[in-house]
C-alpha cells in the first residue's frame, strides 16, 4: 500500500510586494495564457505518470485473493520463509499438500497478460503463507488462422472489416495461485468429505455411510493405523460418523487415547486401532 502525498499551493502577498511597480506584473494576456496552459499540461503529464505507475504496480494476485479458511489461518511461524513453486498439476498438488500436513489458506484466480509469478510470492509473504503454488495456462488470442477465417467470412457476406478487426490482440493467460500454511501435529490426521447419492429421487437414494478420506497426513496417527486415501471412516469407539463435525468433536474428546476405528475399503469393513495425539 502506498502513501499518497498532496501538495497545497498558497499565494502570499506582503506589504513590500504591493509597492512593486505595477508594470512589473502587467503580463500580456497571451503570455499569461501560455503560462497557464504550460502549468496545466505539466500537471496532466504528472497525473498520467502517477496513474501509469500505480496501474503497473497493482498486484493482481492480491486483488483477486479469496480466503478459504474462515479461521484466518496463517503460518505458525511469526515470519515464515515463504516458498513458491510453479506447477501444472493442481489437483494432485492439492492432495500432496494435504498429505504433507498443510492446509489451504485461500487462492487467487484471474485472466491477464504477462503477469510475473513473483507477485504471487509477494502476496504469499504478506499473508504469512508457508508455501505458494502458482499455475498459468494459455487463454486466448486472435491467431493468424482465425483472422483468415474472419476475412473469408467477410468476403462471403460483404461485411466491411475495420482496423480494430485486423489488429493484433495481446495473448491472455489464465492464472491461479494457492496459498498454504503448515499445520501443527494433528490429533488423528485425516481430511474428509461426506458423500451423497447421485440420484435426486428420494426413493432411489440410499444413505452412504461414513466419511470419505480425501487425504491422510503422513506420519499421523491415522497413517500409522493403516488408513489410506479413499477409505470411508465409519466409527470411532462405536461413535457413528455421519458428518465431518462428528469426527472433529469425537477426536477432540478422545485426544491422547488409543481408539478403535471402523472403516470401509472397497466395500469391505475393516477395523484398526490408532493412538491419538
Amino acid at each position: 500500500m502506498r502513501d499518497n502525498s498532496g501538495i497545497s499551493m498558497v499565494n502570499i502577498t506582503t506589504a513590500s510586494q504591493k509597492r512593486l511597480n505595477t508594470k512589473a506584473i502587467a503580463v500580456p494576456a497571451r503570455q499569461h495564457m501560455q503560462k497557464k496552459w504550460a502549468v496545466m499540461t505539466a500537471f496532466t503529464v504528472l497525473a498520467l505518470i502517477v496513474s501509469t505507475f500505480v496501474s503497473a504496480e497493482e498486484n493482481l494476485y492480491a486483488k483477486n485473493y479469496k480466503a478459504q479458511n474462515a479461521n484466518g489461518l496463517t503460518s505458525s511461524q511469526g515470519n515464515p520463509d515463504t516458498k513458491m513453486y510453479v506447477s501444472n498439476h493442481k489437483e494432485d498438488d492439492n492432495i500432496s499438500m494435504l498429505e504433507d500436513g498443510y492446509d489451504m489458506m485461500g487462492s487467487s484466480g484471474f485472466e491477464g497478460g504477462d503477469v510475473p509469478a513473483e507477485l504471487a510470492l509477494t502476496h504469499g509473504k504478506a499473508i504469512k503463507a508457508d508455501v505458494v503454488l502458482v499455475y498459468s495456462k494459455y487463454g486466448s488470442a486472435k491467431s493468424a488462422s482465425s483472422k483468415m477465417e474472419m476475412i473469408r467470412q467477410a468476403a462471403k457476406t460483404g461485411k466491411e472489416l475495420t482496423e480494430k478487426d485486423m489488429a493484433d490482440e495481446p495473448t491472455v493467460y489464465k492464472y491461479y495461485a494457492s496459498y498454504w500454511a503448515k499445520l501443527p501435529a494433528p490429533t488423528l490426521g485425516v481430511h474428509v468429505i461426506k458423500l451423497v447419492p447421485k440420484s435426486t429421487d428420494p426413493e432411489e437414494r440410499s444413505e452412504i455411510p461414513g466419511l470419505q478420506l480425501l487425504a491422510v497426513i503422513k506420519d499421523s496417527p491415522a497413517a500409522k493405523a493403516g488408513l489410506v486415501r479413499g477409505d470411508r471412516l465409519i466409527k470411532i469407539n462405536n461413535v457413528k460418523l455421519e458428518k465431518p463435525e462428528d469426527l472433529t468433536s469425537t477426536v477432540r474428546q478422545l485426544r491422547g487415547q488409543t481408539v478403535d476405528l471402523q472403516y470401509l475399503r472397497a466395500d469391505t469393513e475393516l477395523s484398526t486401532k490408532a493412538q491419538l495425539n
